[in-house]
């Protein structure tokens, strides 16, 4: 006998549903409720989960190790700078005899060809101006010619003016270590300097760099403790929360021992 074929209604077709085209006006914008994403706590700073730049983290671990690890006073010494008002006045003095732009120079040079085809006298300048340049600002202060020096505290690496503190003492010219490589890098038209002198000045302005020189004297080159100071040697939070736990297991254990004893 044959089988008998099961006979059954067919499933209708589903029926197709017009895409409806979304208007560009107002695009879906998706949230991401991650940390650090759109929704965020209130009143939490959230900075520790950004990921930062190299160079961002690089100078922040920088920083991180010269507070751990035992720093040298040779090295500790650049951390010592001028306070605001004090490099305000440096700057002050550093900004009056600012070296000349090209084009500075240039005009200049223009206006003195000028006054000579005329017969006439050329307009003077100033006669002193700001040094720049590493192996110039030591040439100055090893020939004493340099009245006063300007190191800055963040030069990278720290090798190439880690000695010159020690040289301007020997060579009994007053320094001082201020902030920052770039500001003194600006005062010589330059994107960075690791150190500026000044060789003299007019003398209009002798009062103002003799206080900066008993200034420079007193904190500086006449401070004995600034060469003797070691910096770092600070632990961060957690090291300092297992060391205060661990001293007092340490302690409970004497007093337990000694309890035992005495009975």
């Amino acid at each position: 006998m044959a089988p008998s074929k099961k006979s059954g209604s067919k499933k209708a077709p589903a029926k197709s549903t017009p895409k409806v085209s979304k208007d560009p006006v107002f695009p879906s914008r998706p949230r991401s409720t991650r940390i650090g994403g759109d929704v965020r706590p209130q009143g939490r700073d959230l900075s520790r989960f950004v990921k930062w730049p190299r160079y961002v983290r690089l100078q922040r671990q920088r920083t991180i190790l010269y507070q751990r690890l035992k720093v040298p006073p040779v090295i500790n010494q650049f951390t010592q700078t001028l306070s605001k008002n004090e490099a305000a006045s440096v700057f002050k003095l550093l900004n009056a005899y600012r070296p000349l732009t090209a084009a500075a120079r240039k005009q200049k040079a223009k206006e003195a060809a000028a006054a000579k085809a005329a017969k006439k006298d050329a307009p003077a300048g100033s006669a002193f101006q700001v040094k720049f340049g590493l192996k110039h600002v030591t040439t100055l202060v090893e020939e004493k010619k340099a009245k006063f020096v300007a190191i800055a505290c963040d030069v990278d690496p720290i090798e190439l003016v880690v000695w010159l503190p020690a040289l301007c003492r020997q060579m009994d010219v007053p320094f001082v270590i201020v902030k920052d490589k770039a500001r003194l890098g600006a005062l010589v038209h330059q994107k960075t300097a690791a150190a500026v002198a000044i060789t003299g000045v007019e003398k209009s302005d002798e009062k103002a760099l003799s206080n900066l020189t008993a200034v420079a004297m007193e904190k500086y080159n006449n401070n004995v403790d600034l060469v003797r100071k070691w910096g770092g040697g600070k632990m961060g939070l957690k090291t300092e929360a297992k060391l205060e736990k661990r001293a007092k297991q340490l302690e409970a254990e004497a007093a337990k021992l000694a309890k035992s004893k005495g009975l």
